[in-house]
């Protein structure tokens, strides 16, 4: 009796896990979106952060209004980074335990299906976080009435 699995086991491993590897590279580009996000966030921060100190008045209340807004923008894009990096992490379970079930003949398909809907809750969780916070951008960005009126 051969320890070594059969060539066609494994092609039947990889292709069981196609899908999976698909949806991890969709995951991946969403989070390279959700990092530049949150990057560009970062940036504006620390240069209202340079502008605080000398600022005054309305200006000043200003800067703080903002600050306090990308505060809560980086809270939200840290939460979704979270959350579809967990999900890219529960789709890498699921291509391994494919594997494992494949190689072993175990019968752990109810752990399989039940690690793919973790993941795919976790990414609908991360999506929606992404959405969330991009719907803060918009509302936080608006050109100021007094710079929209004519000389």
């Amino acid at each position: 009796m051969s320890v070594m699995p059969a060539v066609s086991t494994i092609a039947q491993a990889i292709q069981l896990s196609v899908a999976p590897v698909f949806l991890l590279a969709g995951i991946g580009a969403v989070l390279n979106v959700i990092a530049g996000r949150l990057a560009r966030v970062i940036d504006r921060s620390r240069t209202l952060e340079k502008l605080h100190p000398s600022s005054s008045g309305p200006e000043h209340d200003r800067h703080v209004w903002e600050l306090r807004q990308l505060d809560r923008r980086m809270s939200m894009i840290n939460a979704a980074l979270f959350l579809c990096v967990s999900s890219a992490v529960a789709i890498c379970s699921v291509v391994a335990l494919l594997f494992v079930a494949e190689l072993t003949n175990w019968k752990i398909g109810t752990i399989v299906a039940l690690t793919f809907i973790l993941a795919t809750i976790l990414l609908v969780a991360g999506l929606i976080t992404f959405m969330i916070e991009v719907r803060l951008s918009l509302r936080a960005t608006r050109v100021r009435v007094e710079l929209l009126e004519k000389d």
